[in-house]
């Protein structure tokens, strides 16, 4: 890692990592209590359909937080710190009242706010991340050092979280928790510095630039592991309910492979291309996932959660990197912002996919065969876009040719016309014309 003094103080890039790391941590401790009274103390029926509830309603907020959240956040300059600010204070008044309605139908709407100002502050850091930092290459380990914060933020909020249940019997007091750190990273967000304003609207050419292959390629591609990410974390959860131990063996194993995969990413990216790293984040976790299906074991789920969150967490990074290299300078936030309203849509849908029952075989064959046929469309894709790239290269470089001989032809075809006109120079030989005049 580098020791740039811009990551070290209270540079605005620190201030905002340091709101991202409480957000991360009092989402833990909401994400323990909801577990604690949705999922372990109903029966796997029961349990099933309260999540099926849960999920759905997740997928209401991201049909308005496009079109709404997206151009609040570039309409002002400070939107985007002032959308951070709301929806801390918003989660912490909402976990303050859900700690009082975890047995009341309350609990659904409430936990649906939480999840809505969650990823609105999601969008919100990840546009102002640009903002922040030099240069494009500052922006790829910004981002691996956000990632890598948010890792180490999910075990420091979950793990006492997870304490006070135990220890006190009680969802209610990891979700007392949480509004204490939202209040702290509320408090944190105020000192965000304004960034500097950035252009309204879009131009014609910046669309299409937003729509180059690699951005749509690599889009799609990361889009389907977090829809992977979200498929797993469901099923594996129902899949080895009857079993604390082996569930949380797959737990620890998740957050050793997300850990593993933030700081390996940007190694990686030293010695091969982001597209590469983003292939290779979808094919290891399949020819993993194909193995983990033949015995569909404990060891098996284990070793197969590690690897999807190394994929998850290269690919995060392959796909920034693709972004801040072929996304426009101008809407480069706005980029990042619609693209995370996606990915955050797909895992919803992936946890939906999760929630079918499916036998342990079935289901690990199953992730493994979507993710390599991702992987090897990504190669195809990939080959396809730069032939396509390659043949318009030549027919520019055609027409450019065909251009530069018409205009060589019609410059020569205008000279000599123009010297016929002209008709030949006098010489000094030739006799002076008569003059007529009266005598």
């Amino acid at each position: 890692m580098s020791t740039d003094p811009r990551f070290a103080g209270p540079t605005p890039f620190a201030r905002l990592a340091a709101v991202q790391g409480a957000g991360i941590v009092g989402d833990a401790c909401v994400t323990v209590s909801l577990a604690g009274s949705l999922f372990f103390t109903a029966p796997t029926s029961a349990a099933r359909g309260s999540v099926l509830l849960y999920l759905a309603l997740t997928l209401a907020p991201f049909a308005i937080i496009a079109p709404v959240v997206g151009p609040l956040l570039d309409r002002t300059r400070g939107g985007r710190r002032m959308v951070i600010v709301v929806a801390c204070v918003g989660r912490m008044l909402l976990a303050f009242l859900l700690s009082r309605h975890l047995d009341s139908p309350l609990l659904y709407p409430e936990a649906f706010g939480i999840l809505v100002l969650g990823k609105a502050h999601s969008i919100a850091k990840s546009s102002l991340v640009p903002g922040f930092v030099k240069d494009d290459e500052e922006l790829v380990e910004a981002n691996s050092r956000l990632a890598l914060i948010s890792v180490v933020g999910a075990a420091a909020g979950g793990l006492p979280a997870a304490g006070l249940v135990k220890l006190f019997d009680d969802s209610s007091y990891a979700l007392l928790a949480a509004a204490v750190v939202f209040f702290l990273a509320a408090v944190l967000a105020l000192k965000i510095p304004r960034p500097a304003p950035e252009p309204e609207g879009e131009t014609q050419l910046e669309r299409q630039e937003l729509h180059a292959p690699s951005i749509i390629l690599a889009g799609s591609a990361f889009g389907l592991l977090r829809g992977s990410v979200g498929f797993y974390t469901f099923f594996a959860a129902f899949a080895l309910k009857d079993s604390v131990f082996s569930l949380g063996v797959v737990l620890v194993a998740s957050g050793i492979g997300g850990f593993a995969g933030v700081v390996i990413a940007p190694l990686l990216r030293r010695y091969m291309r982001e597209e590469i790293i983003l292939v290779s984040a979808l094919l290891a976790p399949a020819l993993v996932g194909l193995f983990a299906s033949r015995s569909a074991s404990t060891a098996a789920f284990a070793v197969t959660a590690l690897l999807v969150a190394v994929g998850a967490s290269c690919g995060r990074v392959g796909f920034d990197s693709i972004m801040q290299r072929d996304a426009p300078d101008a809407i480069r936030g706005r980029s990042f912002a619609r693209f995370e309203t996606r990915f955050q849509l797909i895992w919803v849908i992936g946890g939906l996919l999760g929630l079918i029952p499916l036998a342990k075989t079935l289901g690990l064959f199953g992730l493994a065969l979507v993710l390599g046929a991702g992987g090897i469309s990504y190669l195809f894709g990939m080959r396809a876009a730069g032939e396509r790239v390659e043949r318009r290269r030549r027919r520019a470089e055609r027409t450019r040719a065909a251009v530069r001989s018409g205009v060589r032809g019609g410059i020569a075809r205008v000279r000599r016309r123009w010297a016929r006109q002209r008709g030949p120079a006098p010489t000094s030989s030739d006799p002076p014309e008569p003059h007529s005049g009266s005598g």
